[in-house]
C-alpha cells in the first residue's frame, strides 16, 4: 500500500480531513526547504505538494510564478529537488511527499529515470500539470511500476469522460481545481465546488483534495466540509515572502496549525451528535 493511500486511509477511519500545503523547492533559498518542511509536517500537514520550479508555470498565479523564480536563481533543478526529499525522508518515513511542475524537467531527465530517481528518493506521488490523461498513458504506467502515484488534476469544466480517463490511470488522490483561473486567485465558488465534488469522487472512486483559491480558515473549513482534502499553496509562500529568513518556518508552521485546527473542527462537527 502506497504511503498516500495508507494515509488518507487512515484519516478516513479517524474521520478527519487531510491537509495538503504547497510550497515550492529551492524558495526562498535551498538551505531553507527541509526547515519549511519540516515546519509543514509540524504545523499538521498530511501530505506535502513539493513544487519543482520552473520558468514557464502556466497554471500558477503571480505569487508561485516569484517563487519558481527565485529558487531558479538559487540554481534548482529536478536533481537538487530529489536530493531535498532523499534528506527530508531519511529524518520523516511517514508523511507522503507529491512532486508537482511540468513536463519539460521530467522529460529532459527521462521517464524511467526519472521514475527510479524519483523512487530512490522517496517520492510518493507525481503531479504534471501539462500532462493530461490521454497524453501521458505510458508516463503513469512506468511511475506506478516504480510505486508512486500519478495525481492528476480535474476542473470544474471537466467532462463525465475526462473523469472517467482520470479514473482510469490516477492514482492516490485527485487535485480538483476549485475555480477557473491560476493558483491564488480570489474567486472561489464554493456553492459550486459542493455541488461537484460528491459526483467526482463518485466517479473517480478516490480521495478528492480542492486546492487554488483557498486562503484562510474559513474558506478551508467549508472546503473540508464537502472534500477529503484541503490544498493550500499561494498563501503560504505569501508568508514565506513576507517573513525574514530566520523566522519563515516558524510563521509557517503557526499558519499551518490554525488551518489544522479548522479542518479538525469540521471532522467534530461531523461526529457530534
Amino acid at each position: 500500500m502506497s504511503r498516500i493511500k495508507a494515509t488518507f486511509d487512515k484519516l478516513a477511519a479517524r474521520g478527519r480531513k487531510a491537509l495538503i500545503p504547497f510550497i515550492t523547492a529551492g524558495d526562498p533559498d535551498p538551505g531553507l526547504a527541509l526547515p519549511l518542511m519540516r515546519a509543514l509536517v509540524a504545523g499538521g500537514a498530511d501530505v506535502i505538494e513539493l513544487g519543482v520550479p520552473f520558468s514557464d508555470p502556466m497554471a500558477d498565479g503571480p505569487t508561485i510564478q516569484r517563487a519558481s523564480e527565485r529558487a531558479l536563481k538559487q540554481g534548482m533543478s529536478l536533481r537538487q529537488v530529489l536530493s531535498i526529499v532523499r534528506e527530508f525522508r531519511a529524518g520523516d518515513a511517514d508523511t507522503p511527499v507529491v512532486l508537482m511542475g511540468y513536463a519539460n524537467p521530467v522529460e529532459a531527465m527521462g521517464a524511467g529515470v526519472f521514475a527510479a530517481e524519483a523512487k530512490q528518493a522517496g517520492v510518493d506521488g507525481v503531479l504534471v500539470v501539462d500532462y493530461p490523461p490521454e497524453e501521458c498513458v505510458v508516463f503513469a504506467a512506468i511511475i506506478k511500476a516504480a510505486g508512486i502515484d500519478p495525481i492528476f488534476l480535474l476542473a470544474p469544466t471537466s467532462t463525465d469522460e475526462r473523469c472517467g480517463q482520470v479514473a482510469e490511470i490516477g492514482s492516490g488522490y485527485i487535485y480538483y481545481v476549485s475555480l477557473k483561473g491560476v493558483t491564488g486567485a480570489g474567486h472561489l465558488d464554493l456553492d459550486e465546488v459542493a455541488r461537484r465534488i460528491p459526483a467526482i469522487r463518485k466517479k473517480v472512486g478516490m480521495p478528492v483534495g480542492v486546492g487554488f483559491g483557498i486562503r484562510d480558515a474559513e474558506s478551508a473549513r467549508r472546503i473540508a466540509a464537502v472534500a477529503d482534502a484541503v490544498v493550500i499553496g499561494s498563501r503560504i509562500i505569501e508568508e514565506i515572502e513576507k517573513s525574514p529568513r530566520e523566522q519563515a518556518a516558524a510563521n509557517v508552521m503557526a499558519f499551518m496549525r490554525g488551518i489544522r485546527s479548522a479542518l479538525d473542527e469540521v471532522a467534530v462537527s461531523k461526529e457530534a451528535p
